[in-house]
């Protein structure tokens, strides 16, 4: 069973992602942002991380450089509804430092579950 950690701040979105992950038979881990989500990969690394952009404490750009640096293998996909500027900007970027998918917020739970399965399987 592969395990998936989910980092993001907002609970009832990350609650949202591990139910819909558990129903198809991954596991789950959580992490409110990106130094808990540092933390917890190092403790036990997962298959996928999927983190969101915009949190307090360490941002998704500063989480996935320093997840890239450490784990170079790592397989993740970014997620953000946007902020300052426009979440394509965002997610742009973050695929030029090594995110694997991008999907900008709300998005379809079928297009999540398929790049999920494009990346583990």
């Amino acid at each position: 069973m592969a395990n998936i950690l989910i980092i993001d701040d907002d609970d009832q979105l990350r609650a949202m992602l591990r139910e819909m992950l558990q129903r198809v038979g991954y596991k789950v881990t959580e992490a409110r942002n990106g130094n808990e989500g540092i933390e917890r990969y190092r403790e036990n690394p997962a298959d996928l991380v999927i983190t969101d952009i915009i949190m307090p404490e360490k941002e998704g750009v500063e989480t996935i450089i320093e997840l890239k640096r450490e784990f170079p293998d790592v397989n993740i996909i970014a997620i953000s509804g946007g902020g300052r500027v426009p979440a394509e900007e965002y997610l742009h970027m973050v695929e030029k430092l090594g995110a694997k998918r991008t999907l900008v917020k709300p998005f379809i739970r079928e297009k999540l579950l398929e790049a999920v399965k494009d990346l583990i399987g």
